[in-house]
């Protein structure tokens, strides 16, 4: 009896024993899984925050080179049709900007306000690529709300001796391979390489967009974006209501263009001389946001007084409301050699002969000789079409009412944002949509 009563004491102390074993380890690793979760909730707060500082910088980006770009006159009918895509600037040049050192990289970073430290900057731009990539979702079987398609590339020298840190940082963050080209012994052959990637990311869209003498025997490197948008508005204009109509490029200047037309309900805001109007595209992640000043020649005034904040203040003022909207339907096609403006707006550095690039290859021996961009929009009745490529050229040194009516029939803004981010994807003005 006394040896039955000691086993079972025996077994009873083992049980009680294993038993809180098992509590212990049961409450550690829930505390380790809450842990985690909570490192994941940080970590994805501090992405959602990130993300929108990048979006912030991207959009004072946009309304510095859009001033840059502006012609120098106060008379709207000296004033071209304009389109640019300030992001894929702003990408092409972070990829280049991953190879800048001392007060090149801090010339590079004030122009684009890239105020976020170190690899954070690299990999919120990854972050925003991967979810415009991942966008326009749709049921099953169905047709995509929209195509938005961005892709990067590296264009080396063949046997050039890049860092393999700088070549990984672009691969791992804006999935931009290396591919090897003989820029020294078929320069032509490799501007054409490119120009063909170009065109197929773009849909054919953009064309020849390194023209021939940017290229030479001194190219080293050739880093390029080239984002690619196509949606159909969430409510269509009907062709047969489109009419051939006056658009105002002046006070004393007309020229006739298809106007369409459509009453809807939409996003609106009317405030002190201007009109607002937001069109959304499918699935209404995108939109595009149209600013008409009330006067005729009233362009280059609102475009001198705008900035990022403004518009951030202006769209918080939309109220949905039925609006009578004429918009002319248009295309039109924009390109630039960037290298004057960006040096103007603050990085002579990055294009003169005391350029640090030494985190591509480990000298101070290139300097960046050429950007540029090629923008292209067309806006019918079924909806926007917009595409846009940059190439950042790295070179050896050398020595080198109630119910209100949208009318906008005369010069008006324009651009394509993300609304899940405001960062603005496409941003120009149209002054004549019969060019």
């Amino acid at each position: 009896m006394k040896s039955f009563v000691k086993k079972t004491t025996v077994i009873g102390l083992a049980l009680f024993v294993i038993t809180g074993l098992a509590c212990v380890d049961t409450n550690a690793e829930s505390q380790k899984q809450q842990q985690q979760q909570e490192q994941q909730q940080q970590q994805q707060q501090q992405l959602l925050k990130d993300r929108n500082t990048l979006a912030l910088s991207n959009n004072e980006f946009a309304f510095d080179l859009y001033a840059k770009l502006l012609k120098k006159t106060d008379k709207p009918d000296d004033q071209e049709n304009l389109f640019f895509s300030p992001y894929s600037i702003s990408t092409a040049l972070a990829m280049t900007y991953a190879g800048a050192r001392t007060d090149t990289a801090a010339q590079m970073a004030d122009v684009f306000h890239f105020n976020l430290p170190g690899e954070r900057l690299h990999v919120t731009f990854a972050e925003l690529q991967k979810m415009l990539n991942n966008s326009a979702p749709a049921p099953e079987k169905q047709k995509p709300n929209y195509q938005l398609n961005v892709a990067n590339a590296l264009w080396g020298q063949k046997d050039y001796g890049f860092l393999d840190s700088f070549l990984a940082l672009n691969r791992k963050y804006y999935d931009a391979g290396l591919n090897e080209l003989d820029f020294v012994k078929q320069t032509e052959k490799s501007r054409q390489t490119i120009n063909k990637w170009v065109e197929d990311k773009t849909a054919q869209k953009i064309k020849n967009l390194i023209p021939k003498g940017v290229l030479d025997n001194m190219t080293r490197l050739v880093l390029t974006n080239a984002i690619y948008f196509k949606g159909d508005w969430a409510t269509e204009f009907d062709k047969k209501s489109t009419r051939p109509a006056p658009f105002h490029i002046n006070k004393d200047k007309t020229t006739q263009a298809p106007l369409m037309y459509q009453k809807k309900d939409f996003k609106y805001a009317q405030l002190e001389g201007l009109q607002i109007l937001e069109l959304p595209y499918k699935g209404e992640d995108l939109s595009m946001i149209v600013l008409l000043p009330e006067e005729i020649d009233g362009l280059t005034k609102l475009e001198k007084s705008l900035n990022a904040q403004k518009l951030d203040e202006y769209c918080k003022k939309f109220r949905k409301q039925s609006v009578k909207v004429f918009l002319p339907r248009f295309k039109m096609t924009s390109q630039f050699s960037l290298a004057q403006q960006l040096a103007q707006m603050g990085m002579p550095l990055a294009f003169s002969m005391k350029a640090d690039f030494s985190g591509m290859d480990g000298t101070k021996e290139l300097f960046l000789s050429a950007v540029i961009h090629k923008a292209f929009v067309e806006v019918n009745e079924q909806g926007t079409e917009a595409a846009a490529a940059t190439g950042a050229v790295m070179s050896m040194k050398s020595a080198f009412p109630s119910e209100p009516v949208f009318r906008a029939d005369h010069p008006f803004m324009l651009l394509i944002q993300d609304n899940r981010t405001g960062s603005i994807l496409f941003m120009g003005h149209l002054t004549n949509p019969t060019e």
